[in-house]
């Protein structure tokens, strides 16, 4: 029989450290769900010891999630790891994922350790951690700049203390396929006690190769846990993009060999889930989950596949999730079948009035717009536009005028601490004096570093969901606001975004 490919998604994690990502727990636990359906065999649901929002987070996904082990992420120290097991008392099935630095660069500039203390530092942490829960996921961090006999030491002493996976991160996304693989692999035959381990590979994409690491790491290197994320999201230029090693090993199992226990039909509803909580849009030239990724333009290619379907296609756009309902629900449809649609797409809501007003917008929406998506629907039962009342910007109304050889302006309501406040201004466009308007009371100083328009559907009815990122003080965080007017979509991004700037936690900085 066919070995398994164990599915590690650190979306919730690794993921959330992309600048802006960052989710409430709410939204957290909403993709959690997501990626249990998805058939995810772990999900590292967040890093607990980095603030009480993590904490709760993954708390609330330890509870909640039955199917998939859930992990949390941990520095080699005492504190982290006790935070960590705490978060995750409670859980079906959970792990504590603790590491620490190897390479020379990391051990002397950022340690200031020695490759002893380091050392010994890994073998306390994995010790500690074992006695608190059975399933240790162990990373020497930078793990493929390290010097071979040093890990070596390393890895061989944490499985002695009970490692159960070795994960050897590609910290910094500089390996190449045949050299990360041939590394794994070398690792694996010299450190006698290698086969008391699963071994795993944790990817970045700084120069594009981080799948092609990976499935290396897999065929060469004999491991068999791959640590991803959904729309390959994460810090700098991403990690291994869960759709797309899944699909590779899907699509040939041919070469690798190996059973895989993923429901590949909740790809596509993972990845417009993550990409509309975070706003990062995935680009339409996207592997698997891009809109063009089953598009055929070529007259050639089109007949091709009219007449037979694997002239062109290698995949079927259904397996991951193309052909799923696409139309939904219209002004029509009953409160019944919106809120069995919302536990369709894997939105659970926290009372019967967070129906209630969900439902109120989606009628509101349906008397506006024909045709009601699927996306449509995740953009109205977002946390802002559900929750406004409890944060401290609310969107209300906007009134604008704009005209040919005049410079348009603007009028926005919005409240402020649940009191109603009236901003005014010009500018030079209506989405710049909207803006500006909203900025005029509000005077936050942040600094707008991405705005950003994404038609929710097609047609020129559909919704637009803008995404604004504003940066103030180190922080950076992202705003997504979603409506068919598209000054108003950006005003409630804006106002998404200052609250977030308003109640972001400091976090402490982990790799991966």
């Amino acid at each position: 029989m066919a070995e398994k490919l164990i599915i590690f998604d650190t979306t919730l994690r690794d993921g959330e450290q992309s600048p802006g990502a960052s989710m409430t727990r709410d939204e957290k636990l909403r993709i959690a769900r997501q990626l249990e359906r998805l058939k995810v065999d772990v999900i590292e649901a967040g890093f607990a010891a980095s603030s009480n929002g993590d904490f709760e987070a993954v708390q609330a996904i330890a509870h909640a999630i039955k199917d998939s082990t859930i992990c949390s992420l941990s520095r080699a120290n005492d504190r982290d790891i006790s935070r960590a097991a705490e978060a995750l008392r409670g859980a079906n099935s959970a792990r504590i994922h603790t590491f620490i630095a190897t390479s020379p660069l990391h051990m002397e500039k950022k340690l200031r350790m020695s490759p002893d203390q380091v050392l010994e530092q890994a073998k306390q942490s994995v010790r500690f951690a074992r006695n608190l829960v059975g399933d240790i996921e162990f990373s020497p961090e930078d793990g493929y700049r390290s010097e071979m006999d040093f890990l070596c030491r390393v890895l061989e002493a944490v499985i002695a203390e009970g490692a159960t996976t070795i994960n050897v991160p590609d910290t910094v996304g500089y390996a190449v396929p045949e050299l990360y693989g041939e590394f794994i692999r070398t690792l694996r035959e010299r450190i006698p006690n290698s086969d008391k381990a699963i071994w795993s590979v944790h990817c970045h994409n700084d120069l594009g190769m981080a799948v092609a690491n990976s499935l290396a790491g897999v065929k060469i290197g004999g491991a068999r846990q791959v640590e991803c994320t959904i729309n390959g999201l994460g810090e700098r230029a991403g990690n291994c993009s869960l759709e797309e090693i899944v699909m590779a090993v899907k699509t040939r199992k041919d070469y690798f060999n190996l059973e895989l226990g993923i429901d590949t039909r909740q790809i596509l509803a993972a990845s417009r889930m993550v990409s509309q909580t975070t706003g990062f849009v995935v680009q339409p030239n996207k592997a698997v989950v891009g809109a063009n990724a089953f598009a055929h333009a070529s007259g050639i290619h089109q007949d091709g596949v009219l007449k037979a379907r694997d002239t062109y296609e290698i995949m079927r756009a259904e397996d991951v999730g193309w052909t799923a309902n696409k139309i939904i629900l219209g002004k029509l449809s009953g409160r019944n079948a919106f809120k069995q649609r919302l536990q369709d797409l894997g939105v659970e809501m926290q009372s019967e009035g967070d129906i209630n007003t969900a439902f109120a917008k989606f009628k509101e929406l349906a008397d506006r717009k024909s045709e009601i998506f699927d996306e449509d629907i995740l953009a109205l039962v977002s946390e802002d536009n559900i929750h406004n009342d409890k944060e401290q910007f609310g969107f209300v109304s906007l009134s604008q005028h704009s005209e040919t050889g005049e410079r348009p302006q603007a009028s926005v309501v919005f409240t402020v601490d649940g009191k109603e406040v009236h901003g005014q201004s010009d500018g030079n466009g209506p989405v710049d004096a909207s803006l500006k308007a909203i900025e005029s009371l509000v005077k936050s100083g942040a600094e707008m570093v991405l705005y950003s328009v994404n038609a929710i559907s097609g047609s020129t009815e559909s919704q637009g969901e803008v995404t604004v990122r504003l940066q103030n003080s180190g922080r950076v965080v992202n705003g997504v606001g979603s409506d068919p007017d598209i000054v108003v979509a950006s005003a409630k991004a804006y106002l998404s975004a200052l609250n977030k700037l308003q109640s972001t936690a400091d976090r402490v900085a982990a790799q991966g």
